[in-house]
């Protein structure tokens, strides 16, 4: 009975430095998909222009070694 009276050793406890709160990721998240996606967009936007570019000097250089005819240019669409 006396056994059970008598203190227990005490528990020692280490308290370690926390480390510091790191910040929110989901907002650096969000803002690297909005700059892929728009580095997507301007690269679509870029091939457009020059696929543009390549169709309009073609057909450009289609119609001036063509010989004149008699009929006007807007009826000849050649789709």
């Amino acid at each position: 009975m006396f056994s059970v009276l008598q203190p227990a050793p005490p528990i020692v406890v280490e308290v370690v430095k926390q480390p510091p709160a790191a910040h929110d990721i989901s907002i650096d998240y969000i803002l690297t998909m909005f700059a892929t996606a728009g580095v997507m967009l301007l690269v679509a936007a870029i091939g457009g222009l020059v696929a543009g570019a390549i169709f309009i000097g073609i057909r450009r250089r289609r119609d001036t070694s063509r010989p004149p005819s008699t009929e006007s240019s807007h009826v000849t669409l050649r789709i």
